[in-house]
């Protein structure tokens, strides 16, 4: 069983930004003497008035802190990517991880996305289906020649392969069922999105295990999940240190329409975190994970901070969680 971090790279209007930056170093540093095992970061374009810094540089800016640990993408927005850069980047980054990159891609599912890299909604699947096919072929191939719907290669090859032999591991994410069984025939696991409840996981991944049977794949070495995860000194005293932070982030989550459920009303912050987030004192903390692990999950990627949640408190989590995990 693995734990791993996600860096918020998401600030409130009017953060200084620069600030932030020997934050996340230490809370990189923090968790690799905690034995994480991985660390992660997310991806998206246009979210002012919230601040973001980039996935491409912000990770192998952070990469010398690794230190050995798994890093990626949770997720890479890759149909609005072309696979050529993305097989390109992909295979830098595991040279100078020394193998330890995971391409964890996505959907995505914001129309002001798409519409600024001029790709319709509609083409998100096919696009992401053939950018898959063509990365690998680039990973492993010394000259590819690729006719498709979407991209053309024409008896060319990078300019660097991949340290893991085949390419880095690619990690889906999705939480409706074409999606699940999309990340089964196609990845190497299926990265469990942190909205989605532990009781839709008691469906969703026997399916998924059905899926990867179906499609002649073994069964998948790697479980990972992704959580929002708060630990404080008293169960009470966790819920209302982040209670305001995470509402922030997932306020802005439904302004860009991720969390719109038609004709139902918005739940209250409580409603909503539970099932989805682990947060509380930590033997509350200890029996969620308990539950999770009795599902199959085996790693999970916890965000420990969000806009407004201070960097001591951020820390603090990420030591209580290399305790639990030790």
């Amino acid at each position: 069983m693995k734990v791993g971090l996600m860096i918020n790279t998401q600030f409130a209007a009017g953060t200084d930004m620069r600030a932030r930056v020997p934050e996340m170093v230490e809370q990189v540093r923090a968790a690799r003497e905690s034995g994480f095992a991985s660390l992660w970061f997310p991806h998206h374009y246009l979210t002012a008035p919230m601040q973001m810094f980039q996935l491409t540089s912000v990770l192998p800016f952070l990469l010398p802190e690794a230190g050995g640990m798994l890093i990626g993408g949770d997720i890479l927005v890759l149909p609005l990517l072309n696979p050529v850069s993305v097989a390109e980047e992909a295979a830098t980054l595991d040279v100078l991880s020394d193998g330890h990159y995971v391409l964890g891609v996505g959907l995505g599912y914001r129309e002001p996305e798409y519409e600024a890299f001029g790709i319709a909604l509609a083409e998100r699947v096919p696009r992401l289906i053939e950018s898959l096919g063509l990365i690998r072929r680039l990973w492993t191939e010394d000259r590819v020649t690729h006719a498709g719907r979407f991209y053309r290669v024409t008896d060319a090859g990078i300019g660097v392969k991949p340290l893991q032999s085949g390419g880095p591991p690619v990690w889906i994410g999705g939480q409706v069922e074409a999606a699940i069984k999309r990340a089964a025939q196609i990845g190497d696991a299926w990265l469990i999105v942190p909205t989605m409840t532990h009781e839709t996981l008691v469906t969703t991944l026997p399916m998924y295990r059905d899926a990867r049977r179906e499609a002649g794949k073994p069964e998948a070495v790697h479980y990972p999940i992704t959580r929002e995860c708060h630990i404080g000194s008293r169960h009470k005293d966790a819920i209302e240190e982040c209670v305001g932070p995470l509402s922030f982030k997932y306020d802005a989550y439904a302004t860009w329409g991720q969390l719109a459920q038609r004709d139902k009303p918005r739940p209250t912050f409580v409603e909503f975190a539970r099932d989805r987030f682990i947060v509380g004192d930590a033997s509350f903390v200890r029996d969620e994970i308990a539950r999770y692990r009795e599902l199959g999950v085996n790693h999970f990627i916890m965000r420990c901070q969000w806009p407004g949640l201070p960097h001591e408190l951020t820390l603090r989590t990420i030591r209580a969680l290399g305790d639990i995990f030790a």
